[in-house]
């Protein structure tokens, strides 16, 4: 864990867990799983019975959670998704500006485009109307209107509903 503040009462920061949890996957069952559901449940993507085995339903709460914070959608509850299910939000996201390419750049437009704040096409090309897009969505979510995708904008594009 590591953190940074200034001599004022305004503390900034960063915190890194690492986590100590079993991978979890369909078939798995106990308190880990338990665990898991009543994460889910927080989250508000599942609504089954909090019982210690994961079963269809935990599989497709661990699948939108996944989708929802940009972690690969592989139904599986490893290290990276255990993590995000303890912020709420995405993990270990790089930091996206204009002149990145991919896959990342074109998750990034479909959400700005099912915003309204995007009208071009989904080419995974970070120009000047994706940054327009997203300085848009910053200032709306009042956030610093960078024109950057940072910690604190993945955060507010997860909660996105798409």
């Amino acid at each position: 864990m590591s953190s940074t503040s200034d001599a004022s009462n305004t503390i900034e920061e960063t915190v890194q867990i690492q986590l100590s949890k079993p991978v979890l996957r369909p078939g798995s069952k106990g308190r880990a799983v338990e665990e898991l559901q009543h994460l889910l449940s927080y989250w508000g993507v599942y609504t089954g019975p909090v019982n210690g085995e994961f079963a269809n339903q935990t599989e497709q709460g661990v699948k939108e959670f996944q989708r929802r914070v940009f972690v690969q959608v592989d139904g599986v509850v490893a290290e990276q998704t255990w993590r995000a299910l303890y912020t709420g939000g995405p993990v270990d996201m790089p930091e996206l500006s204009k002149g990145c390419h991919g896959e990342l750049v074109k998750t990034l437009q479909r959400i700005l485009k099912s915003t309204q704040d995007y009208i071009g096409w989904i080419d995974g090309d970070f120009g000047p109307l994706t940054e327009s897009a997203l300085t848009s969505l910053q200032r709306r979510c009042e956030l610093p209107v960078t024109g950057v995708v940072e910690e604190r904008t993945w955060h507010a594009l997860s909660k996105v509903n798409r």
